[in-house]
Protein backbone atom coordinates (compact mmCIF):
# COMPACT_ATOMS: atom_id res chain seq x y z
CA UNK A 1 0.00 0.00 0.00
CA UNK A 2 1.45 3.48 -1.17
CA UNK A 3 0.49 6.73 -0.08
CA UNK A 4 1.99 9.60 0.41
CA UNK A 5 3.21 8.45 4.09
CA UNK A 6 4.84 6.07 3.22
CA UNK A 7 6.57 7.54 0.74
CA UNK A 8 7.49 10.86 2.89
CA UNK A 9 9.24 8.48 5.65
CA UNK A 10 10.35 5.85 3.20
CA UNK A 11 8.44 2.92 4.73
CA UNK A 12 6.34 -0.04 3.72
CA UNK A 13 3.06 0.24 5.39
CA UNK A 14 1.19 3.82 6.76
CA UNK A 15 1.33 3.11 10.09
CA UNK A 16 3.28 4.99 12.92
CA UNK A 17 3.56 4.14 16.31
CA UNK A 18 3.09 7.79 18.05
CA UNK A 19 5.64 9.01 20.99
CA UNK A 20 4.63 7.50 24.26
CA UNK A 21 6.31 8.15 27.43
CA UNK A 22 8.00 5.46 28.79
CA UNK A 23 6.90 3.42 26.49
CA UNK A 24 8.58 4.63 23.22
CA UNK A 25 12.12 2.88 23.33
CA UNK A 26 14.76 1.72 21.06
CA UNK A 27 12.81 -1.85 21.37
CA UNK A 28 9.47 -0.90 20.45
CA UNK A 29 10.69 1.44 18.11
CA UNK A 30 12.82 -0.96 16.13
CA UNK A 31 9.86 -3.45 16.22
CA UNK A 32 7.68 -1.64 14.15
CA UNK A 33 10.38 -0.40 11.54
CA UNK A 34 11.27 -3.93 10.94
CA UNK A 35 7.98 -4.33 10.21
CA UNK A 36 7.58 -1.96 8.06
CA UNK A 37 6.18 0.87 9.94
CA UNK A 38 7.51 4.09 11.27
CA UNK A 39 8.68 3.48 14.95
CA UNK A 40 8.90 6.35 17.38
CA UNK A 41 11.92 7.14 20.37
CA UNK A 42 9.96 9.10 22.31
CA UNK A 43 12.47 12.06 23.42
CA UNK A 44 11.88 13.27 26.17
CA UNK A 45 11.47 9.73 28.26
CA UNK A 46 15.48 9.92 27.92
CA UNK A 47 16.29 12.93 30.77
CA UNK A 48 19.35 14.44 28.87
CA UNK A 49 20.00 14.44 25.37
CA UNK A 50 23.07 12.47 26.04
CA UNK A 51 21.14 9.82 26.80
CA UNK A 52 18.60 10.61 24.02
CA UNK A 53 21.60 9.83 21.44
CA UNK A 54 22.44 6.41 23.10
CA UNK A 55 18.83 5.47 22.69
CA UNK A 56 19.17 6.33 19.28
CA UNK A 57 22.39 4.48 18.52
CA UNK A 58 20.70 1.86 20.23
CA UNK A 59 18.12 1.43 17.99
CA UNK A 60 19.95 1.35 15.03
CA UNK A 61 21.63 -1.80 16.00
CA UNK A 62 17.94 -3.20 16.10
CA UNK A 63 17.19 -1.75 13.02
CA UNK A 64 18.43 -0.98 9.41
CA UNK A 65 14.68 0.35 8.68
CA UNK A 66 14.18 4.34 9.10
CA UNK A 67 12.52 5.91 12.32
CA UNK A 68 12.01 8.51 14.24
CA UNK A 69 11.55 10.58 17.47
CA UNK A 70 9.11 12.32 19.38
CA UNK A 71 9.62 15.64 20.71
CA UNK A 72 6.89 17.05 22.75
CA UNK A 73 6.71 21.09 23.51
CA UNK A 74 5.52 21.75 27.13
CA UNK A 75 5.05 24.38 29.23
CA UNK A 76 7.65 23.66 31.94
CA UNK A 77 8.79 25.50 34.80
CA UNK A 78 12.43 24.45 33.60
CA UNK A 79 12.30 24.06 29.70
CA UNK A 80 14.14 20.91 28.33
CA UNK A 81 17.08 21.74 26.29
CA UNK A 82 15.29 21.09 22.81
CA UNK A 83 17.99 22.43 20.60
CA UNK A 84 20.59 19.70 22.44
CA UNK A 85 18.37 17.27 21.53
CA UNK A 86 17.85 18.44 18.12
CA UNK A 87 21.24 17.93 17.70
CA UNK A 88 21.56 14.46 19.24
CA UNK A 89 18.59 13.81 16.58
CA UNK A 90 20.47 15.30 13.74
CA UNK A 91 24.30 13.11 14.90
CA UNK A 92 22.12 10.16 15.07
CA UNK A 93 20.70 10.57 11.55
CA UNK A 94 17.35 10.35 11.99
CA UNK A 95 15.05 11.72 9.55
CA UNK A 96 11.32 11.77 11.06
CA UNK A 97 10.43 13.72 13.85
CA UNK A 98 7.05 13.84 15.32
CA UNK A 99 6.41 16.84 17.14
CA UNK A 100 3.50 17.26 20.03
CA UNK A 101 2.06 19.96 22.46
CA UNK A 102 2.83 23.39 22.19
CA UNK A 103 3.62 24.61 18.05
CA UNK A 104 7.54 23.34 17.32
CA UNK A 105 7.84 26.65 14.91
CA UNK A 106 10.84 27.90 16.76
CA UNK A 107 12.35 24.92 15.84
CA UNK A 108 11.42 24.39 12.68
CA UNK A 109 14.76 25.94 10.60
CA UNK A 110 16.61 23.66 13.11
CA UNK A 111 15.00 20.76 12.22
CA UNK A 112 14.82 21.55 8.04
CA UNK A 113 18.34 22.65 7.74
CA UNK A 114 18.79 19.26 9.44
CA UNK A 115 17.10 17.62 6.53
CA UNK A 116 14.34 15.72 9.39
CA UNK A 117 10.52 15.24 7.91
CA UNK A 118 8.70 16.83 10.93
CA UNK A 119 5.01 15.31 11.42
CA UNK A 120 2.78 17.63 14.50
CA UNK A 121 0.17 16.01 16.25
CA UNK A 122 -3.05 18.10 16.22
CA UNK A 123 -6.61 17.91 17.68
CA UNK A 124 -7.71 20.68 15.51
CA UNK A 125 -8.07 21.82 12.18
CA UNK A 126 -6.84 25.48 12.90
CA UNK A 127 -3.65 23.52 14.61
CA UNK A 128 -3.61 21.27 11.57
CA UNK A 129 -3.50 24.58 9.11
CA UNK A 130 -0.64 25.97 11.52
CA UNK A 131 1.38 23.72 11.48
CA UNK A 132 0.86 23.69 7.81
CA UNK A 133 1.81 27.14 7.49
CA UNK A 134 4.97 27.07 9.73
CA UNK A 135 6.17 24.02 7.35
CA UNK A 136 5.71 20.80 8.81
CA UNK A 137 5.83 18.45 6.09
CA UNK A 138 2.54 16.13 7.90
CA UNK A 139 0.44 16.19 10.47
CA UNK A 140 -0.89 13.95 12.65
CA UNK A 141 -4.96 14.46 13.25
CA UNK A 142 -5.93 13.64 16.72
CA UNK A 143 -9.45 13.07 17.49
CA UNK A 144 -11.29 13.13 20.73
CA UNK A 145 -11.17 9.53 21.67
CA UNK A 146 -7.36 9.49 21.70
CA UNK A 147 -5.25 8.25 25.16
CA UNK A 148 -3.23 11.52 26.42
CA UNK A 149 -4.46 14.84 25.61
CA UNK A 150 -7.23 15.42 23.24
CA UNK A 151 -7.35 18.96 23.37
CA UNK A 152 -10.04 21.40 24.61
CA UNK A 153 -12.52 21.08 21.30
CA UNK A 154 -13.80 17.14 21.38
CA UNK A 155 -14.50 16.83 18.21
CA UNK A 156 -14.25 13.02 17.39
CA UNK A 157 -12.28 11.74 14.06
CA UNK A 158 -15.75 10.92 12.23
CA UNK A 159 -16.02 14.74 12.01
CA UNK A 160 -12.23 15.51 12.38
CA UNK A 161 -10.65 13.60 9.47
CA UNK A 162 -12.92 14.97 6.75
CA UNK A 163 -12.58 18.18 8.20
CA UNK A 164 -8.92 18.21 7.68
CA UNK A 165 -9.05 16.39 4.43
CA UNK A 166 -11.42 19.38 3.27
CA UNK A 167 -8.51 22.09 4.40
CA UNK A 168 -5.34 20.83 4.63
CA UNK A 169 -2.67 20.75 1.36
CA UNK A 170 0.26 18.36 3.15
CA UNK A 171 -1.10 14.91 4.11
CA UNK A 172 -2.37 13.74 7.50
CA UNK A 173 -2.67 10.43 9.64
CA UNK A 174 -5.13 9.60 11.70
CA UNK A 175 -4.44 9.29 15.41
CA UNK A 176 -6.99 8.60 18.31
CA UNK A 177 -9.04 5.42 18.12
CA UNK A 178 -6.55 3.73 15.81
CA UNK A 179 -6.43 -0.51 16.61
CA UNK A 180 -6.75 -2.30 13.44
CA UNK A 181 -7.26 -3.15 9.76
CA UNK A 182 -10.75 -1.39 10.24
CA UNK A 183 -9.12 1.78 11.86
CA UNK A 184 -6.86 2.05 9.09
CA UNK A 185 -9.35 1.29 5.85
CA UNK A 186 -11.81 3.95 7.20
CA UNK A 187 -9.00 6.76 7.65
CA UNK A 188 -8.27 6.40 4.66
CA UNK A 189 -11.78 6.37 3.23
CA UNK A 190 -11.89 9.98 5.67
CA UNK A 191 -8.68 11.44 3.68
CA UNK A 192 -5.63 10.49 5.53
CA UNK A 193 -2.74 8.88 4.07
CA UNK A 194 -2.52 6.46 6.84
CA UNK A 195 -2.98 5.98 11.12
CA UNK A 196 -1.02 6.95 13.70
CA UNK A 197 -1.73 4.20 16.64
CA UNK A 198 -0.09 4.66 20.55
CA UNK A 199 -2.63 2.55 22.93
CA UNK A 200 -2.82 -0.52 20.58
CA UNK A 201 0.79 -0.86 20.39
CA UNK A 202 1.33 -0.60 24.15
CA UNK A 203 -0.05 -4.15 24.18
CA UNK A 204 2.34 -5.97 21.92
CA UNK A 205 5.03 -8.64 23.38
CA UNK A 206 7.68 -5.95 22.61
CA UNK A 207 6.76 -2.87 24.09
CA UNK A 208 9.10 -2.58 27.02
CA UNK A 209 6.64 -2.10 29.66
CA UNK A 210 5.31 -4.16 32.52
CA UNK A 211 2.97 -7.00 31.85
CA UNK A 212 0.57 -5.48 34.22
CA UNK A 213 -0.17 -2.67 31.69
CA UNK A 214 -0.67 -5.30 28.90
CA UNK A 215 -2.93 -7.45 30.56
CA UNK A 216 -5.29 -3.82 31.48
CA UNK A 217 -5.57 -3.03 28.48
CA UNK A 218 -6.75 -6.49 26.92
CA UNK A 219 -9.19 -5.95 29.89
CA UNK A 220 -10.57 -2.67 30.13
CA UNK A 221 -13.47 -1.97 27.99
CA UNK A 222 -13.97 1.49 25.70
CA UNK A 223 -15.62 2.50 28.59
CA UNK A 224 -13.10 2.60 31.14
CA UNK A 225 -11.05 6.17 30.61
CA UNK A 226 -12.03 9.23 32.18
CA UNK A 227 -11.49 12.32 31.30
CA UNK A 228 -8.75 14.65 34.22
CA UNK A 229 -7.68 18.30 34.12
CA UNK A 230 -10.84 19.60 32.44
CA UNK A 231 -10.87 22.56 34.79
CA UNK A 232 -7.09 24.19 34.03
CA UNK A 233 -7.53 23.01 30.40
CA UNK A 234 -5.01 20.40 29.79
CA UNK A 235 -7.35 17.47 29.27
CA UNK A 236 -6.01 13.98 29.40
CA UNK A 237 -8.03 10.87 29.07
CA UNK A 238 -6.71 8.38 31.24
CA UNK A 239 -7.56 4.64 32.37
CA UNK A 240 -9.76 4.63 35.02
CA UNK A 241 -8.19 3.37 38.73
CA UNK A 242 -8.83 3.81 42.16
CA UNK A 243 -5.87 6.79 41.87
CA UNK A 244 -8.19 8.61 39.04
CA UNK A 245 -11.44 7.91 41.09
CA UNK A 246 -10.16 10.04 43.90
CA UNK A 247 -8.77 12.62 41.14
CA UNK A 248 -11.79 13.33 40.21
CA UNK A 249 -13.20 13.67 43.62
CA UNK A 250 -10.71 16.07 44.04
CA UNK A 251 -11.83 18.09 40.59
CA UNK A 252 -15.43 18.37 41.54
CA UNK A 253 -14.57 19.34 45.20
CA UNK A 254 -12.46 22.17 43.77
CA UNK A 255 -14.60 23.06 40.68
CA UNK A 256 -13.54 26.15 38.91
CA UNK A 257 -10.70 26.44 41.46
CA UNK A 258 -8.73 23.39 40.91
CA UNK A 259 -4.94 24.02 40.67
CA UNK A 260 -2.74 21.23 39.71
CA UNK A 261 -0.92 21.51 43.44
CA UNK A 262 -4.18 20.15 43.99
CA UNK A 263 -3.72 17.05 42.02
CA UNK A 264 0.44 16.91 41.98
CA UNK A 265 0.08 13.46 43.99
CA UNK A 266 -2.54 11.78 40.88
CA UNK A 267 -0.31 12.67 37.90
CA UNK A 268 3.32 13.81 39.24
CA UNK A 269 6.23 11.19 38.02
CA UNK A 270 3.18 8.28 37.67
CA UNK A 271 4.69 6.71 34.77
CA UNK A 272 8.31 5.18 35.76
CA UNK A 273 5.91 3.84 37.94
CA UNK A 274 3.07 2.13 36.32
CA UNK A 275 5.13 0.97 32.82
CA UNK A 276 8.06 -0.04 34.79
CA UNK A 277 7.21 -0.93 37.83
CA UNK A 278 3.58 -2.42 36.90
CA UNK A 279 1.92 -0.37 39.83
CA UNK A 280 -1.20 0.22 38.04
CA UNK A 281 -3.14 2.12 40.56
CA UNK A 282 -0.11 4.43 41.25
CA UNK A 283 -1.88 7.58 39.51
CA UNK A 284 -3.45 8.55 36.09
CA UNK A 285 -1.91 7.43 33.05
CA UNK A 286 -2.44 8.09 29.29
CA UNK A 287 -5.19 5.47 27.49
CA UNK A 288 -7.22 5.58 24.69
CA UNK A 289 -10.62 4.66 24.26
CA UNK A 290 -9.50 2.02 21.69
CA UNK A 291 -8.63 -0.28 25.04
CA UNK A 292 -12.17 -1.53 23.99
CA UNK A 293 -11.00 -2.97 20.74
CA UNK A 294 -7.59 -4.50 21.98
CA UNK A 295 -8.53 -8.73 22.81
CA UNK A 296 -4.75 -9.89 22.41
CA UNK A 297 -1.13 -9.31 22.89
CA UNK A 298 0.64 -9.95 19.56
CA UNK A 299 4.06 -9.51 18.29
CA UNK A 300 4.42 -6.55 16.38
CA UNK A 301 4.87 -7.63 13.56
CA UNK A 302 1.95 -9.80 13.78
CA UNK A 303 -0.07 -6.81 14.77
CA UNK A 304 1.12 -4.65 11.56
CA UNK A 305 0.97 -7.58 9.13
CA UNK A 306 -2.75 -8.47 10.07
CA UNK A 307 -3.96 -4.92 9.63
CA UNK A 308 -2.51 -4.99 6.28
CA UNK A 309 -3.82 -8.59 5.29
CA UNK A 310 -7.43 -7.79 6.75
CA UNK A 311 -7.20 -3.99 4.92
CA UNK A 312 -6.41 -5.66 1.49
CA UNK A 313 -9.72 -7.94 2.20
CA UNK A 314 -12.03 -5.17 3.27
CA UNK A 315 -10.96 -2.95 0.82
CA UNK A 316 -11.14 -5.40 -2.45
CA UNK A 317 -13.86 -7.73 -0.92
CA UNK A 318 -15.64 -6.13 1.40
CA UNK A 319 -16.21 -2.21 -0.17
CA UNK A 320 -16.46 -3.27 -3.96
CA UNK A 321 -18.46 -6.11 -3.15
CA UNK A 322 -21.04 -3.61 -2.59
CA UNK A 323 -20.77 -1.98 -6.42
CA UNK A 324 -20.84 -5.33 -7.12
CA UNK A 325 -23.91 -6.37 -5.44
CA UNK A 326 -21.84 -9.48 -4.03
CA UNK A 327 -20.51 -7.94 -0.75
CA UNK A 328 -20.10 -10.80 1.91
CA UNK A 329 -21.62 -11.36 5.04
CA UNK A 330 -21.29 -9.44 8.54
CA UNK A 331 -19.34 -12.50 9.79
CA UNK A 332 -17.09 -12.71 6.88
CA UNK A 333 -16.43 -9.32 6.65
Amino acid sequence: MKTAITELFNIKHPIIQGGMHYVGFAELAAAVANAGGLGIITGLTQRTPELLAKEIAKCHDMTDKPFGVNLTFLPAFTTPPYPEYIAAIKEGGIKAVETAGRSPEQYMPALKAAGIKVIHKCTSVRHSLKAEQIGCDAVSVDGFECGGHPGEDDIPNMILLPRAADELKIPFVASGGMADARSLVAALAMGAQGMNMGTRFMATKEAPIHDNVKKALVAASELDTRLIMRAIRNTERVLKNPAVDHLLEIEREKGAKLKIDDIHDQVAGVYPKVMIDGQMDAGAWSCGMVAGLIHDIPTVKELIDRIMTEAEQLIRSRLTGFLDGDAPSKKAA
